[in-house]
């Protein structure tokens, strides 16, 4: 996996497991106190980072980032929360994570139609759809299909060891990605429903401090 260091001069730190196809350049709208690890491209596992310098260390796993949490942070010290954020970590269960028509949806976005895929389910007003473009990932579609293909064959291999215990879910309530009662279901009294958002939320904060504070 790829990482985003942003050093905040802080003894805290978040660690963001972002989604499918994502990198730093999607989040730079939220502005943080806390040093702040932002992961992409799960292609692999492996990460060389140090993170035994942080007294207080916080998890928020975003979509698909959200299975890779809970296959990786048990290994993290010093971790004193985990959020989860539109995603559930049993990726690829037809009910709780990425249904097969979705999975279709996702290997059939091209050049020709990715901004019609934005638009349709990754935000909820023109005003986000122009922010998300502005703030759009750099990487190509082949990258993000063979991260893709990746996950699922980690997801294969791994799903025996998800720990799919989290302090806190989050969900837009008009996401089209994942099934929302499916979460309202698994993750019960931990969950908030953002209203008016779709699977990118990120414009209702304004930074990774205030989605570990969300009540």
């Amino acid at each position: 996996m790829r990482y985003f260091f942003q050093n905040n001069n802080s003894q805290d730190l978040i660690v963001f497991f972002s989604g499918w196809g994502c990198d730093e350049n999607q989040f730079t709208n939220l502005h943080d106190n806390k040093n702040v690890l932002i992961l992409y491209d799960y292609q692999n596992l492996v990460l060389d980072f140090d993170f035994s310098r942080y007294a207080n260390i916080y998890v928020i796993a975003y979509s698909a980032g959200v299975f890779v949490a809970s296959i990786t942070v048990d290994a993290i010290p010093n971790l004193r929360q985990k959020t989860a954020i539109c995603g559930n970590p049993y990726l690829f269960d037809e009910i709780l994570g990425l249904s097969a028509q979705i999975i279709s949806v996702f290997k059939n976005i091209t050049l020709d139609n990715y901004l019609d895929f934005r638009k349709k389910y990754m935000v909820y007003s023109e005003n986000e759809y122009e922010r998300y473009n502005q703030l759009q990932s750099l990487r190509t579609l082949e990258s993000c299909n063979d991260e893709l293909e990746a996950l699922q064959k980690m997801y294969e291999q791994k799903k025996t060891q998800i720990n799919p215990q989290f302090d806190k879910a989050i969900v837009a309530e008009n996401d089209l990605i994942f099934n929302i009662q499916a979460q309202v279901d698994f993750y019960k009294d931990k969950l908030s429903i953002i209203k008016n958002a779709r699977h990118h939320i990120f414009f209702h904060f304004e930074s990774f401090e205030d989605i570990l504070n969300i009540k």
